[in-house]
């Protein structure tokens, strides 16, 4: 399960390691000999910088027209994001400049606490995108969960919304500008494969048969509307019917659009659909990961868990931890098996669960609808509690769809996209439903809460609609933090009313925390200990009673991201361990809801910088309440 980072423009700069740029450990300037500064000198230098942030983060946003789009606004709405490595690297200048500005123009030593956070995020957030420099072509332009060819479709379709009849010839215009984008991503893989970097041989059979997907259908070929074609007769359709446009011109305009799709958009894809059969037979069959397969992988897979995490945790320690993990879950489920009155061993145990027809909805679209339906229901009762945990609450609202069919994969991880930041977009929870022996009953409520309410979109809703920080905060991406949040929310949930009811809901539970422990060992086992895709199938079989198809899939995901995959864990240890520190030190004063707004109420932080923050609450607290002290 993950939430997809709007800051990805067309997944690409997330492919250059550069679209989740998360902070790292790093220090802030020294201090000074000077006297302290008053706090009307602190006030004041904190609003200066901080409006210089809104600032420079309105003239960083001009390099992303897909981002503005996802926050709602339609400047450049007529424009795609230069995706080229020049394009990654003019950023990266940019940022520098940035920064050097910022330390020559305002003083540390005289901002508040939340701004000195608000300085060390902006600067790490540029040395993270310099370090990330000499991998550019390490990522993956084009695989089968973060390519371009799947990505696009889906923004045009759910993000890019059109008003008027200028959002319509955006939309157009988009379409036309799609070829180009896709043609420097070409050149990039390009780099990449001249120098022996490429995903494995599954990456580019998904790439192919997702591409084929979206140009199949009217008006590429024979048969029903391909989904972008119904999307934009559908678009034109609703202008003419609210009185925007005539139907003659509503007529033209669809006449435009399939010009754009025929012209532009085919022949970009008919390359893509080249470029991946010809290095389709080069591609490795049962794949391992980049630390043996790219000439700099270790420094790039080391870089991508500092990316990943926000810790200086070593392969070999998130393995280690991983490991511990496992064997102390593997307890938690024997406990339940014996509550249960199952008799055998776990992995008894674990094949009478996988094998139990009963867990299943049947894989049919009435059962896709009863799965949208459980987890809408499970959502809306974690919803009238959310008072009494919170103080916080989101705006957006939050619904459950199915993937859409051109990107719809069996047995693939459930993710959520954000909603706009003034609530006028829901938040999205989207489940591969197209084979239902992947999705489980038992799962269905862990992940609703992950990705739903307490999780992605509780926390993700509360950050862009924060404020009193820069605007830049309420939308900056920490993996380990947002991930790490969602998997508390899985394990917070338990403590509200009306959850995990039925013995196997809380299976499902531990066999969720279980999935992510065993991430740890198998990303570092693929990327850092040379594992095969087949060895960490098997490790992640005998560990669990996931659907195979699920195993697979999520095998797949980690060889073509690495290190993302060990957020997770790492975020929700230090989230509890957080927590535990706070309650230790103030006792009976201890608020959750308190803590809880600690935690959301500053946006996604690395988990040092987190940790920073809440240390500030925690000390506050003690100053309200001096018995806590």
């Amino acid at each position: 399960m993950r939430f997809v980072s709007t800051r990805s423009t067309l997944a690409l700069a997330l492919a250059l390691g550069l679209a989740a740029c998360s902070p790292q450990n790093g220090g802030t300037p020294a201090a000074t000999d000077a006297p302290a500064a008053t706090a009307e000198q602190i006030q004041d230098e904190s609003r200066r910088l901080n409006e210089w942030f809104d600032a420079q983060y309105e003239e960083q946003l001009r390099f992303s027209p897909i981002q503005l789009t996802f926050l709602g606004r339609k400047e450049l709405n007529d424009q795609i994001d230069d995706l080229s490595e020049a394009g990654a690297r003019k950023r990266v200048a940019w940022m520098e400049a940035s920064v050097k500005e910022m330390e020559s123009t305002f003083d540390y030593d005289r901002l508040d606490p939340e701004t000195r956070l608000s300085w060390d995020l902006w600067k790490h957030q540029y040395e993270d995108a310099r370090d990330g420099l000499p991998f550019l072509v390490d990522g993956y332009p084009f695989d089968q969960m973060n390519g371009a060819q799947n990505i696009l479709p889906m923004f045009m379709i759910n993000f890019h919304k059109v008003d008027d009849e200028s959002d319509y010839l955006a939309y157009v215009s988009r379409l036309q500008k799609s070829s180009t984008a896709f043609d420097q991503l070409l050149q990039i893989g390009r780099t990449a494969t001249a120098q022996g970097i490429r995903p494995p041989k599954f990456a580019y059979e998904g790439v192919i048969d997702q591409s084929r997907k979206v140009i199949t259908g009217a008006p590429f070929t024979d048969g029903a509307d391909s989904a972008l074609w119904a999307d934009a007769q559908d678009k034109a359709d609703a202008l003419a019917k609210d009185g925007k446009v005539s139907a003659e011109r509503a007529a033209e305009l669809k006449e435009q659009a399939r010009q754009a799709l025929l012209d532009s958009l085919k022949p970009a894809y008919e390359r893509v659909i080249a470029f991946a059969e010809e290095e389709l037979p080069k591609a490795a069959d049962d794949a391992t990961g980049v630390g043996t397969t790219h000439p700099n992988g270790k420094a790039y897979y080391a870089y991508q868990l500092r990316q990943n995490t926000t810790t200086a945790m070593s392969a070999d320690e998130i393995h280690q931890l991983g490991l511990s993990e496992v064997a102390r879950l593997r307890g938690e489920l024997e406990a339940l098996q014996a509550q249960i009155g199952f008799e055998g061993d776990l992995q008894a145990f674990f094949t009478h669960v996988q094998n139990d027809p009963s867990r299943l909805f049947p894989n049919t679209d009435a059962g896709r609808q009863a799965y949208i339906d459980e987890a809408s229901a499970d959502i809306d009762n974690i919803k009238q509690h959310l008072p009494k945990y919170f103080g916080l609450l989101p705006k957006a609202d939050l619904v459950v769809k199915r993937v859409e069919p051109f990107r719809e994969q069996d047995g693939a991880a459930q993710h959520y996209y954000p909603g706009t930041p003034d609530g006028s977009r829901p938040g999205i929870y989207y489940a591969h439903l197209s084979d239902m022996s992947a999705m489980p009953k038992t799962e269905l409520e862990v992940i609703a809460y992950h990705e739903g309410l307490p999780g992605h979109h509780m926390q993700i809703s509360i950050a862009q609609e924060l404020t009193g920080i820069p605007k830049f905060r309420t939308q900056y991406g920490s993996t380990a933090y947002s991930e790490g949040w969602g998997l508390y929310s899985e394990w917070l949930a338990k403590e509200m009313p009306g959850t995990y009811q039925d013995p196997y809901s809380e299976y499902g539970r531990l066999m969720s925390e279980m999935w992510r422990a065993i991430r740890l060992v198998v990303d570092t086992g693929l990327h850092a200990k040379g594992w095969t895709e087949q060895q960490a199938v098997d490790y992640f079989r005998a560990n669990s009673s996931v659907p195979d198809a699920a195993i697979r899939s999520e095998i797949r995901r980690y060889l073509v991201n690495p290190g993302q995959a060990t957020a997770y864990k790492i975020g929700m240890i230090r989230i509890q361990e957080l927590r535990t520190k706070a309650e230790g030190e103030l006792g009976e004063a201890f608020d959750i809801r308190g803590f809880h707004d600690a935690v959301l109420g500053g946006g996604a932080l690395p988990l040092d910088m987190l940790e920073q923050r809440v240390d500030l609450w925690i000390a506050g607290q003690k100053q309200k309440t001096p018995e806590a002290a």
